[in-house]
């Protein structure tokens, strides 16, 4: 193998003009903005920041395109990254000031580089910042992308001050020590960046800081990775396994990365086929991660979920599992959609419920009793809320489940695990105290709402969330202004209870703003109704609205949102309403 060190302007350049490209068996670009900022960070101080491997082949191995826009060449395909890619593609992003391409949408990774920074090691401790997302807003004002600033921390600003780098914010923006980093390297020209940064004079005692400053920023091109090279005589299949072991020794990729990786190795173009069906999925507003689509293979061509398997299962029965995961899969989402009013994977609590729900339409050959949709839709909504898959063994809990339907257990039989795992099914008012918009009871508050009629407060448009245009997108509000509660110092796990949110639109929510709830309230039933509260479950009591008593408006809509979550699961499941859900 052969090793060289080789700076990162070569690597951009190579990575641009095509003459390093992806393997089928890379991931996707998956880097937040605050992992690009951190390796700037690592770069600009000269620190240790891992190396690169490739292998260059003259096979005709199957490639993926990279998250950035690249030339043809006559040396496609010559070298492939195997390690390295989330490192070289963010570079050449903030580098060239180019955008990244990330699940079918452009967006810049804009880093602001502080002229003012202290000099010596990072005095501040990076914080780890969550993936998660969902379509459902908050009422906040949500600033630009990954901005880091926030009003609930204090001297938030002074610790800025001692950073570097920063995702970036209009705000910093706006003051002028605080520059893109983009810019920095595609303008040669530090009078121009000088001049915007304040500095007008070869007399002013910033002049020679800020310029020695861009000078070693625009050196990290300079920085040299060690790059390995493996022989052109290796095989496909030992490239994969060497690009396995790498990323299971660092942890860097998820296991169902590496099982992808396995299954490309044998099965050329299957990347092609996992893409194109997630395309399909995204027409019913289903995005169904990469990962969950090998293990719905893994799931239907061994009837288990683990991804161990996958080295020692034929090519042809992974294939054949693939063909059944289509068609399970299909039906999951329209099942979620029409029977249980899932428009979309953020009201799932985890996506794993959707191999549980693939995998009857194969058991059941797509004929379902009555009975069975109802048992079906029992299991569904309350393994939803009560997050079956969404703590401990999850993959011990999905094995436990795909047993029972692949064994014709019949589906009543789902019940009982989710009566060994929480005690009992039904939703009391106490479950509601504390748990805010991450418990997965959010998520049947919500759809609860939606089949009770629940509507905008001002425009009357019924919740949804495939609703078109940005104002109309639905969004959870503080029906107590956040604010004022602040001011009262309620404590946050209060102020943000699920009890104290209802689901209106964007604009709606931007009109009401913090208005005083027995203002903007009375107002409400005056022009819409009482229905347009009710239909939410907000007490219609003026008394309860306002902020002295906010702890009895938070019993009462407990009371009412934990009797409208059961009446919902009992509709939807055929139960009478006044069964506590055969708990």
């Amino acid at each position: 193998m052969q090793q060289q060190n080789v700076s990162i302007a070569t690597l951009v350049d190579m990575y641009k003009r095509g003459e390093l490209r992806l393997p089928e068996i890379q991931r996707h670009y998956v880097w937040q903005a605050t992992r690009v900022r951190d390796l700037l960070d690592s770069l600009y101080r000269g620190y240790p920041s891992g190396s690169v491997l490739m292998w260059e082949t003259d096979e005709p191995v199957p490639t993926r395109d990279s998250a950035i826009a690249q030339n043809t060449s006559a040396f496609v395909g010559r070298k492939l990254l195997l390690d390295g890619q989330q490192r070289l593609t963010s570079l050449t992003a903030v580098i060239n000031g180019e955008p990244v391409h990330v699940k079918g949408r452009k967006r810049p990774i804009e880093i602001l580089f502080n002229l003012e920074h202290p000099d010596g090691p990072p005095t501040d401790v990076v914080e780890v910042e969550s993936d998660e997302t969902s379509l459902l807003k908050p009422d906040d004002e949500v600033s630009d992308g990954d901005d880091e600033e926030t009003d609930d921390q204090e001297g938030f600003q002074e610790k800025l001050g001692r950073r570097t780098f920063v995702v970036a914010s209009k705000s910093l923006l706006s003051q002028p020590h605080w520059i893109r980093v983009s810019e920095v390297f595609t303008n040669n020209n530090d009078g121009q960046l000088l001049q915007k940064a304040g500095v007008n004079s070869f007399n002013d005692p910033r002049f020679q800081r800020y310029s020695d400053r861009l000078k070693k920023l625009r050196s990290v091109r300079e920085y040299s990775y060690v790059v390995h090279v493996l022989e052109r005589a290796m095989s496909y299949e030992e490239v994969t396994e060497i690009f396995v072991r790498v990323n299971s020794l660092g942890a860097k990729l998820r296991s169902s990365d590496l099982a992808l990786a396995q299954m490309t190795s044998r099965w050329p173009n299957l990347l092609k086929q996992l893409e194109e069906f997630q395309d399909e999925c995204e027409q019913s507003w289903f995005t169904i991660d990469l990962g969950q689509l090998v293990r719905a293979i893994v799931v239907f061509a061994t009837q288990q979920c683990l991804f161990r398997t996958v080295a020692s299962t034929s090519v042809e029965k992974l294939k054949q599992g693939w063909e059944d995961a289509k068609e399970g899969l299909r039906f999951a989402i329209n099942f979620l959609r029409s029977n249980a009013g899932i428009e979309d994977e953020s009201l799932l609590s985890s996506p794993m419920l959707i191999h549980a729900l693939a995998a009857v339409s194969r058991a059941k050959d797509n004929k379902l009793t009555i009975e069975e949709q109802h048992a079906l839709l029992h299991w569904l909504l309350v393994a939803n809320a009560r997050g079956r898959y969404s703590r401990g063994s999850t993959e011990t809990l999905l094995n436990e489940d795909l047993a029972i339907i692949f064994r014709g257990g019949g589906l009543t039989a789902l019940i009982e695990p989710l009566k060994r795992q929480f005690g009992r099914l039904h939703i009391e008012s106490g479950d509601l105290a504390g748990r805010g918009v991450n418990s997965p009871l959010f998520s049947l508050a919500y759809l609860a709402l939606k089949a009770a009629g629940a509507r905008d407060w001002y425009s009357g448009l019924g919740v949804s969330l495939t609703h078109q245009g940005k104002l109309h997108f639905i969004q959870w509000h503080h029906i107590i202004p956040k604010s004022l509660l602040k001011n009262r110092e309620f404590e946050t796990g209060e102020i943000n209870e699920i009890a104290n949110m209802a689901f209106i639109t964007g604009q709606t929510n931007r009109r009401i703003s913090n208005k005083e709830a027995t203002t903007y309230l009375a107002d409400i039933v005056e022009k819409q109704g009482a229905q347009a509260l009710t239909s939410q479950c907000v007490p219609l009591d003026p008394a309860l609205w306002t902020t002295d008593r906010y702890r009895d408006f938070l019993k009462v809509r407990r009371e009412t949102l934990a009797e409208r979550m059961n009446a919902f699961i009992a509709e939807k499941a055929g139960l009478p309403v006044s069964v506590e859900l055969i708990s």
